[in-house]
């Protein structure tokens, strides 16, 4: 059979992408000292368990939290790269005695770049704006040292092919015209399969449809908010999230060998054989990714109850109440945590049904085959006032009291006070977001539609409320993280210039040393 034109492109790019990878010439590197590395490395480790992120966004997050630190502090931008990059190097986001020199020229005039549209924008939204742009020029330099190609090449295969399988509803076509569609399955394509951020598909937007964007950089920054956060968005990933595995398995046998794959894809069986050991390769590393989500998300919140519980639950019950309650407190700490591992442990990743649908797929997206599979999204609804309208919300919020109080009726049974009670339905409601999180990444290579049977649908009826109430509090921790800001302002900026200082120092002693003859 012929391999279809959409994988034969996308072939091409993933044999750029090989040929680009393999050893150039030798050139001079970037070094820094191995005991300033260590030093820097370990306060990253402690830093990763306070401000924890998920794996593919660790180096980006800190590129972009190292990135504004230094515009916010450095006063001349001449030499910025350099420091920048070594500062990385030292933190173990990027290898050291590997990267180029040639790099910082290239890392300076982004630098340069993104620096002049901070310090020339105007806004009513100053701050705003100003810290976009930084955010913006992050992800342009992370991006330097993962070479997209092979990532963007996915991104545009999947993109084009979902463009003529995914629409709304006849009924619905009015709403939204055929470009906006096929940004938002774009958006949606970038989402489920590399699990990107809002800003890293922000830059990737800004470039491909507004390449002229730095010179109206508040215009454009309105129309892609308004892409990313508009409700249809939302329906278009429900359905693409769900159809992404058989791309991200032909990009992992493309990627093993890309100069094979044309004469692999010709013999059907070791194709599938291929293919189902690329599954199994893929499930494994989705494993091990949930256990360490799982194990960081539990320890973080393990250790921010202690916190809790020692500065403020203890003191008040032993202090102002008089009844401290050793139970109580060991219960307060040790259910979130629990809960959280329940919710990560009980969710199914794969099945022998969802492998056989997925070896189909693929060979219909390899191979020249007519595809007849069309996928409909619902336009969402607007809001109606009428008593169908009030009666839903009124169950809704009649769901929310009985779950809250459910939760607070059994700690008062426990003997809990009222500032315990609180604070505990604050760290379960967050625990149960995370938790959901994760079991919805956990179930990113499953593309059967998921059953529900009546427990789990009571379920998840009752823990709705307090889901979206932890998500309602993350979105807001995220922002006015106090623990995070210290860590930046007054813990960051000294340390590095502390481990800066070693540096210097031990460079001056080897220096000393060979001196000596």
């Amino acid at each position: 059979m012929e391999l279809s034109q959409g994988t034969k492109k996308l072939l091409e790019q993933y044999q750029l992408w090989y040929q680009e990878l393999q050893p150039k010439e030798a050139e001079a590197v970037l070094s820094v000292d191995e005991v300033a590395a260590s030093v820097a490395s370990f306060y990253e480790k402690i830093r990763g368990v306070v401000d924890w992120r998920e794996e593919h966004l660790l180096r980006k997050t800190a590129i972009e939290r190292i990135f504004k630190r230094r515009v916010l502090f450095a006063g001349d931008q001449k030499d910025f790269a350099e420091a920048f990059l070594q500062e990385l190097i030292r933190g173990g986001h990027l290898p050291n005695k590997r990267v180029p020199v040639s790099m910082v020229e290239t890392v300076q005039v982004i630098v340069n770049k993104y620096v002049f549209l901070h310090d020339h924008v105007e806004s009513k939204d100053q701050k705003d704006i100003k810290d976009w742009i930084l955010t913006i020029g992050a992800c342009k330099i992370e991006e330097i040292f993962s070479n997209p190609r092979r990532e963007r090449a996915l991104i545009e295969c999947m993109s084009q092919d979902m463009a003529t399988r995914v629409f709304l509803r006849k009924k619905d076509e009015a709403e939204l015209s055929d470009e906006d569609r096929k940004l938002h399955i774009e958006i949606a394509v970038q989402r489920a399969l590399f699990k990107l951020d809002e800003a890293t598909i922000s830059l990737h937007l800004l470039e491909k449809f507004y390449p002229q964007w730095h010179e109206q950089p508040i215009e454009a920054r309105k129309r892609i908010e308004k892409l990313l956060h508009d409700a249809v968005g939302e329906r278009f990933y429900q359905v693409i999230e769900r159809l992404d595995t058989p791309y991200l398995l032909l990009g992992d046998l493309m990627t093993l060998n890309p100069n094979d794959f044309s004469r692999l894809a010709l013999v059907s069986a070791e194709f599938e054989e291929t293919l189902k050991k690329a599954y199994y390769a893929r499930l494994k590393k989705l494993e091990g990714r949930m256990g360490r989500a799982a194990f960081f998300s539990t320890v973080s919140v393990f250790l921010s109850k202690v916190l809790i519980a020692l500065s403020l639950e203890v003191p008040f019950d032993k202090y102002v109440v008089h009844e401290f309650n050793l139970k109580a407190t060991a219960l307060s700490i040790a259910i979130p945590p629990l809960f959280l591992l329940f919710l990560v442990l009980t969710v199914t990743s794969s099945s022998e049904e969802n492998l056989q649908k997925v070896l189909l797929e693929i060979m219909k997206i390899t191979y020249e085959t007519e595809r007849k599979d069309r996928h409909e999204v619902a336009f969402p609804k607007r809001k109606k006032k009428g008593l169908v309208s009030f009666i839903v919300k009124t169950v809704y919020l009649a769901t929310f009291f009985v779950s809250f109080g459910a939760v607070a009726w059994g700690l008062i049974k426990l003997q809990f006070t009222l500032p315990s009670i609180l604070i505990f339905l604050f760290f379960f409601s967050l625990v149960a977001f995370a938790g959901t999180k994760i079991r919805q990444r956990s179930r990113e290579l499953m593309i059967l539609e998921q059953k529900e049977g009546f427990l789990s649908g009571l379920f998840d009826f009752f823990t709705l409320p307090i889901v979206q109430t932890g998500k309602w509090f993350s979105g807001k921790l995220a922002r006015y993280n106090v623990l995070v800001v210290m860590l930046n302002v007054l813990i960051e900026a000294p340390f590095q210039v502390f481990v800066e200082f070693i540096e210097q120092l031990r460079n001056f002693w080897k220096e000393k040393k060979e001196e000596i003859h």
